[in-house]
C-alpha cells in the first residue's frame, strides 16, 4: 500500500527530495514507438521546459532533472522559508501564474477595497496557496497534469498517461545527494543514450555544462558557503569532473578512473568502488529515504517511523 505522503516528507530533517514519474505500463509515451516507428522525443522537451518554468514559480528549486524516454528523475529543494517570506500579493501573482485564481484573488490584486469577510476569506485562500508554493505534491502534480493534458489531445485519446503517484525519496545529507544528483545526470550514459553527459539531451549536467550556473536550475554554492547561504553544498567545477570520470567508468569502450583522491568523494568520505555502485544502482539499492545512520535516525523518530528500511545498504555504501 503505498505510503501518505506527508510520512515520506520532514523539512526540519532535509530540503532535498528526489521524484520519480513513470509513464503508464512504462511505454515510450516520450521517446520513439518501436511498433509504429512515430517519435515522441519532443515530449521530452516539453517536460523540460515545463519543469524549468515552474521552478521560477513556486518555491521550490530544481537540483538536478533527467527527462527519459518513460519516465523522468528530478531532484528538488524545498525552500519553504521563502513561501513564508513573500507578500501576500506575491504569493497571488505566482498562483495566477497557475491557475485562474478567483474573483476574490483579482479584486484584491486589483487593489480594490474589500469587507471584513472579505479580507477573513482571502486570508485563508492565501495561506492555502503558500502551503501549496511548498509543496512538492503540487509542483509535481501541475507538472504531470500539464504534460498528459498535451500529449493526450496531441494523440487524440483520453486517460491516464503517467502512472498514478510519482515516487519520492528523502535525501538527508551531502552524500547522499551528490550520489543522487550523479545518479541522475548519468541515466542517459547508463542507459547508452549518450556517450558523455555535455552530450546528454533533456538533463540538468548538459545545462550546467553550457550554462555554467543556468538561472533555472539550484546553484552550486561550495563548501564552505561564503556569502551564499542558499544552494548546493559542492564546488560545481568538482562535481562536473566526478560525473565525467564516473561515466567514462561506465562505459566499456571508454577509459575512466575514480581516485580516492576526488576532491568530493574525499570530502564526503565515500569510497570510489561504493561511489560507482551508487551512481549506477541508486534506485535499485534504496527504496525510501537515504542518508547515513544519524540523519536516517532523525528522519525516522520525526516521522514517528519504527523502521529505518534503507540503514544496511546506507551503512555499506555511505559510510
Amino acid at each position: 500500500m503505498p505510503m501518505a505522503r506527508k510520512r515520506q516528507v520532514s523539512l526540519s530533517d532535509t530540503k532535498y527530495y528526489h521524484c520519480i514519474s513513470r509513464c503508464v505500463r512504462r511505454a515510450f509515451l516520450c521517446g520513439k514507438d518501436r511498433v509504429t516507428g512515430k517519435s515522441y522525443e519532443h515530449r521530452r522537451d516539453w517536460v523540460e521546459e515545463k519543469l524549468l518554468t515552474l521552478a521560477k514559480v513556486f518555491c521550490i528549486d530544481v537540483c538536478g532533472y533527467a527527462v527519459m524516454i518513460n519516465h523522468t528523475h528530478i531532484v528538488l529543494y524545498v525552500d519553504d522559508k521563502k513561501a513564508q517570506r513573500l507578500s501576500d500579493k506575491a504569493i497571488v501573482l505566482r498562483w495566477h501564474k497557475l491557475f485562474k485564481g478567483n474573483w476574490l484573488t483579482h479584486k484584491f490584486i486589483s487593489g480594490d477595497e474589500l469587507s471584513a469577510s472579505e479580507h477573513s476569506m482571502l486570508a485563508a485562500d492565501i495561506a492555502e496557496f503558500r502551503s501549496r508554493l511548498a509543496s512538492i505534491s503540487w509542483f509535481m502534480r501541475v507538472l504531470n497534469e500539464d504534460i498528459a493534458r498535451r500529449a493526450n489531445k496531441e494523440d487524440g485519446c483520453t486517460g491516464r498517461f503517467w502512472e498514478g503517484r510519482f515516487k519520492s525519496q528523502a535525501l538527508l545529507d551531502e552524500a547522499a545527494l551528490a550520489a543522487y544528483l550523479a545518479y541522475v545526470d548519468l541515466n542517459p550514459v547508463r542507459a547508452q543514450m549518450a556517450d558523455t553527459p555535455e552530450t546528454s539531451d533533456y538533463t540538468s549536467i548538459k545545462k550546467r555544462i553550457e550554462h555554467a550556473q543556468h538561472k533555472s536550475l539550484l546553484r552550486f554554492a561550495g563548501n564552505p558557503r561564503q556569502h551564499r547561504p542558499k544552494g548546493l553544498p559542492f564546488e560545481l567545477t568538482y562535481y562536473i569532473q566526478l560525473v565525467e570520470l564516473t561515466g567514462l567508468c561506465m562505459r566499456a569502450d571508454k577509459r575512466g578512473y575514480i581516485s580516492d583522491s576526488q576532491p568530493l568523494l574525499t570530502r564526503l568520505q565515500i569510497e570510489p568502488d561504493n561511489w560507482l555502485k551508487l551512481t549506477m544502482q541508486f534506485t535499485k539499492v534504496f527504496h525510501g529515504a537515504v542518508g547515513r545512520k544519524q540523519a536516517m535516525t532523525d528522519y525516522c523518530e520525526h516521522l514517528h517511523k519504527r523502521r529505518r528500511a534503507n540503514l544496511p545498504q546506507c551503512e555499506r555504501l555511505l559510510g
